[in-house]
């Protein structure tokens, strides 16, 4: 018999392990990403919304340092049914130093809660919505303060942030933007945000 014959069939034997080999690779690889999905690995988006400005928009002077500093109506949608508290950050990235500049801190918000009027009180712990709580913004003053960049300095970005988180922080009042994401890490459900922009010119 010749060798051929001999090394015919040891290849073809070969390409088929390596083929169901690639087959287990592949199903192994969609299971995996399946069950990333299922844990919910990335967040699901929250979707942000304000009657004062509309995404990307100019943030109104009624809105920001230079005019009555209250804060803008928000609104949102998106959030999970199984989320246990909710946290809004606003702070402004274009701010000329290396952190973000931070406007509002506003946790323990409930989770059922959907919206935010105008003129969110400066109190520590709010009746509207009831039982949530504000820190300090980088004014070094408790809830929000609006925009108020160097004059000059040209546009700047307003991040109006929310997150759903699946556990209760339970956290007290006057905590900062970094105690409260420190708080938050690997329990953050679903986020969205609304981007408003302001220039003092």
């Amino acid at each position: 018999m010749k060798p051929s014959a001999f090394i015919a069939p040891a290849l073809a034997g070969l390409a088929a392990m390596l083929l169901l080999t690639g087959c287990g690779k592949g199903k192994d690889a969609r299971a995996e990403g399946q069950e990333n999905a299922q844990r919910g690995d990335a967040p699901m988006a929250i979707t942000v919304t304000s009657t004062a400005f509309k995404a990307g928009g100019v943030i109104p002077k009624k809105h920001t340092g230079e005019g009555d500093d209250v804060s803008p109506a928000l609104a949102w949608s998106g959030v999970p049914k199984n989320a246990k508290e909710q946290v809004l950050i606003c702070d402004d990235p274009d701010a000329p130093r290396a952190d973000p500049w931070v406007h509002w801190v506003l946790y323990t918000l409930p989770p059922e809660t959907a919206e935010l009027p105008e003129g969110v009180s400066a109190d520590e712990t709010l009746s509207i919505p009831k039982g949530a709580v504000q820190g300090f913004n980088d004014f070094k003053k408790v809830g929000y303060n609006g925009p108020m960049p160097p004059r000059g300095h040209g546009t700047h970005h307003y991040h109006f942030k929310l997150y759903a988180l699946d556990a209760a922080l339970k956290l007290p009042p006057k905590q900062t933007k970094k105690d409260v994401l420190a708080a938050m890490k690997g329990h953050i459900l679903a986020e969205g945000e609304l981007i408003g922009s302001y220039e003092r010119k």
